[in-house]
């Protein structure tokens, strides 16, 4: 005979296995809205559909869960602030099986990026938490493409395309950076980046890899500006193709940042050519390339080893300036090579350059689609980049904006 405890306590477990909700092995996106009911699925579908003004796409889906692109979603223009696209998980497997998320950049673009004109959200897309993110599209970003962290653990990105090169068109498109990563435990590799501003800029995290990406018509390959209170260590560059830009490689400090760093830097084996500007720019003179540097955010340890760095550089362009207020360390340059332009200036402050070729006159060939002369609307230009860094001081923190 059943006695009554043991009933009791079986009519309990059927009641709270009633309530429990049901674990659903595949959701389907088709609209905004439905964004919002993914929780419980272990696989989400993300079909084709187009974002309304006024809205934007959050996922936030469970831990481990698969979330599968099977159309390309498109964004009509708002004047919402951004990002317009936000997913946060962990362990998450995004796989965007070549479909796009479409920006209409084209409606925003007026030469003026985020400094003045037509309001731009920004960023486009904002992806937190950790996973594999692999073969999605960026078309036409109003202005930042894709913003990193925080991280809860390795967040991995492969083969991701950034494409805003219609943006070249009457130099429309500005502040159209690839990735701006303030996270830790990162790795962006195999992905391609046409912009008109930083490819990537890393902007605050450690343990940072950037390798066997392309890159082409924007800023090149970037550390900072960094801001005050924020710290890049451990990174990698390797392996990187940089075309057509204005810079090659730089490492930006603001000059009144202070309780900063940027430490442990290693180029590995990366090819840039038509530069036009500065092929290697070390300054801690932000938003000036060159000027009075601050002590506030010091580097060190900044390295070229491994493969062979070559940047070439056009007619006009400066081949390697430092400017250092407060460097330190032994760096070792014995893997760079830089062709054609002209010399820079070396300020390396207390930190001990050894090796490298940059400093003579050498033919680098004949130049590469040199890039228009300065624009005083470019992000670039002293007084908007001002602005810029005082707005990052400020914000202090998740989306650093482009410069």
């Amino acid at each position: 005979m059943t006695s009554f405890s043991s009933l009791f306590k079986l009519l309990i477990l059927v009641s709270v296995t009633a309530a429990a909700p049901s674990k659903r092995a595949t959701c389907t996106v088709k609209s905004v809205d439905d964004a919002k009911d993914i929780a419980g699925c272990s696989a989400v579908t993300l079909n084709a559909f187009t974002v309304p003004a006024g809205k934007t796409l959050v996922l936030n889906p469970d831990k481990g869960a698969t979330v599968t692109m099977a159309g390309d979603i498109t964004f009509a223009k708002t004047t919402l602030d951004g990002p317009l696209v936000t997913i946060d998980g962990t362990s998450i497997n995004f796989v965007g099986a070549d479909h796009k998320f479409d920006g209409n950049g084209a409606l925003y673009w007026d030469g003026l990026g985020t400094n003045n004109g037509t309001h731009k959200p920004h960023p486009f897309l904002k992806i937190k938490g950790s996973g594999t993110y692999k073969k999605f599209e960026v078309l036409n970003s109003p202005a930042q493409a894709i913003s990193v962290g925080p991280t809860d653990a390795h967040l991995t990105f492969d083969g991701i395309t950034v494409d805003d090169f219609a943006g070249d068109t009457k130099n429309l498109g500005h502040n159209t950076d690839g990735f701006d990563v303030s996270a830790n435990d990162v790795t962006i590799q195999n992905c391609i980046v046409k912009n008109q501003d930083d490819c990537i800029a890393i902007n605050d995290g450690k343990n940072i890899r950037f390798e066997n990406n392309q890159c082409s018509g924007g800023h090149g390959i970037s550390i900072g500006s960094i801001a005050t209170g924020k710290h890049v260590s451990n990174v990698v560059i390797k392996g990187n193709t940089v075309t057509r830009s204005m810079y090659g490689i730089r490492i930006k400090a603001q000059r009144k940042a202070t309780s900063a760093s940027v430490s442990g830097v290693t180029y590995d084996g990366n090819t840039i050519s038509g530069i036009a500007k500065y092929g290697l720019l070390i300054s801690q003179s932000y938003p000036d390339d060159v000027g009075t540097p601050g002590t506030g955010a010091p580097f060190s340890d900044v390295n070229f080893t491994g493969g062979a760095t070559t940047i070439k550089v056009n007619t006009a362009a400066k081949r390697v300036t430092v400017e250092c207020g407060n460097c330190s360390g032994n760096w070792d340059w014995s893997k760079l090579t830089v062709t054609g332009g002209k010399a820079g200036t070396i300020k390396s402050d207390k930190a001990k350059i050894t090796g490298g070729q940059y400093l003579a006159d050498q033919p680098a060939g004949n130049d590469i689609e040199e890039m228009p002369a300065q624009d005083p609307n470019d992000p670039e230009d002293p007084d908007t980049a001002m602005q810029e860094a005082e707005a990052e001081e400020a914000a202090a923190g998740d989306l650093t904006p482009s410069d």
